[in-house]
């Protein structure tokens, strides 16, 4: 029997555990029956990660915290565009279980949710691109629906596994996604862990636990959350479109920068499968970059650029 449709009784603990297990929150009835309406407590945890930012007040930061900050900002950013998007959602390289379960732990802890529910939302937004159908279009006045409400429906909240039948037998893509907060908070205690013995063992650090929790977790998943949110909103209001794209979808250089390359969205939706998203050698993608880098030592094997994004064709944008 599927878990996911299976018959649940509500005990006493349930509202509890399905706190982090998601079958069981899919499960539960919805209130009010309507599964388009925002279910404010999911805004919850949001809310706190944000809250936990202004700690800086208190806990002060130093070039140790930025350090960690930037590069969890990096390594989780790099995981959420090279594994979630172009690999889970798109399938545009191959690459082993292992090292595509180790990627999809990493940006889990970004606390984006789950690998299947991440990367079978993304295909069907491609499916209906700015149409009705596309869970985060920001048109007919949307933005604020596409960058943040959205996700936290109780339609959107589950994971559609129909999306992926190229990976929904993954046992364990099922389990990280049944459970996605344990890698959100294994990264918040692993941060505070090692605050407190930095601070007692290396002291010219001037580092903490709270103050790697503020800065490690709050400041960078904050920061990686909102500027991966602009791919959704931002890239597609404003920007240069230089194919010709059945969606709104925009090109937003200094985004590019910020995403590792995601906002050449134009030419994402122009050629979704294509591993490398900068078309031209003046397009900044540090994601393909890296995964160039990575096929040369045998992890990864990449799929070419299609024929169709080398042609001159499209506006130079």
């Amino acid at each position: 029997m599927n878990p996911r449709s299976a018959i649940h009784k509500p005990g006493v603990l349930t509202p509890l555990w399905a706190l982090v297990d998601n079958d069981l929150r899919d499960r539960l009835p919805v209130k009010g029956g309507d599964e388009d309406a925002i279910e404010w407590p999911r805004l919850v945890p949001f809310f706190v990660l944000h809250l936990g930012c202004l700690g800086a007040i208190w806990t002060g930061v130093g070039w140790f915290a930025a350090a960690v900050c930037l590069a969890l900002y990096g390594l989780r950013m790099f995981a959420i565009t090279a594994v979630y998007h172009r690999y889970l959602s798109h399938r545009s390289y191959d690459a082993p279980r292992w090292l595509v379960f180790l990627g999809a732990w990493t940006a889990a802890a970004a606390a984006q949710r789950g690998p299947l529910w991440w990367a079978a939302h993304h295909r069907r937004h491609h499916r209906h691109a700015d149409q009705e159908g596309d869970s985060h279009s920001p048109l007919n006045g949307r933005f604020w629906w596409s960058h943040v409400a959205w996700f936290t429906t109780r339609r959107n909240f589950r994971t559609d596994l129909s999306q992926l039948p190229d990976l929904r037998d993954r046992a364990e893509l099922r389990w990280l996604d049944r459970f996605d907060v344990a890698a959100p908070l294994s990264l918040l205690v692993a941060l505070y862990v090692l605050g407190e013995i930095l601070a007692v063992q290396a002291p010219s650090l001037e580092t903490s636990g709270w103050q790697l929790v503020v800065w490690g977790f709050c400041v960078s998943t904050t920061l990686v959350f909102h500027v991966t949110s602009m791919v959704n909103s931002v890239c597609h209001l404003f920007g240069a479109r230089p194919w010709q794209t059945k969606d709104d979808s925009r090109n937003l250089p200094w985004l590019a920068v910020l995403t590792f390359g995601e906002g050449w969205h134009n030419n994402h939706h122009y050629c979704p499968g294509s591993v490398r998203q900068g078309f031209r050698w003046w397009q900044f993608d540090l994601s393909f970059y890296i995964l160039w880098t990575m096929e040369r030592f045998g992890l990864v094997k990449l799929r070419p650029l299609p024929a169709r994004a080398r042609v001159d064709g499209a506006r130079s944008a």
